[in-house]
């Protein structure tokens, strides 16, 4: 069923609805129900213009792997690179090549990582 709301948004409170409506469609799955994936992509369409009409700034991609995870916390975190290896206790090389991708985490460091910058164990034992 196509809500009302799919086509323009035109108050705060039909923006709220249509959130609320995405993510019960993301949490009932959409995938192989073709009425369902085409109510999911119309109200992104309407989503997104809505924003665009506000002036709202696109939510950035979020990240994919342990070293995106990394550097989005030292960014948040405002830290230098340096800085991030002295509060993870490795080496400022060694930091580097993980964020490179040149080197997995250590059972430890891992341990560290979700301690001191909060990255959830989950996204951790998926991407190391």
């Amino acid at each position: 069923m196509l809500y009302p709301f799919c086509m323009t948004l035109q108050t705060p409170a039909d923006y709220r609805t249509a959130l609320r409506r995405l993510d019960a469609l993301v949490a009932a799955g959409v995938e192989g129900n073709a009425a369902l994936e085409t109510e999911f992509r119309e109200l992104i369409m309407a989503l997104d213009a809505y924003e665009s009409k506000l002036g709202l700034l696109p939510i950035p991609n979020l990240p994919t792997s342990l070293a995106e995870m990394i550097e989005l916390k030292r960014q948040q975190m405002r830290l230098k690179q340096k800085e991030l290896a002295q509060l993870l206790e490795v080496p400022a090389g060694r930091l580097s090549q993980i964020l490179s991708g040149k080197r997995r985490v250590s059972l430890d460091l891992a341990k560290r990582l979700y301690e001191r910058l909060g990255i959830p164990s989950d996204f951790i034992l998926k991407n190391a």
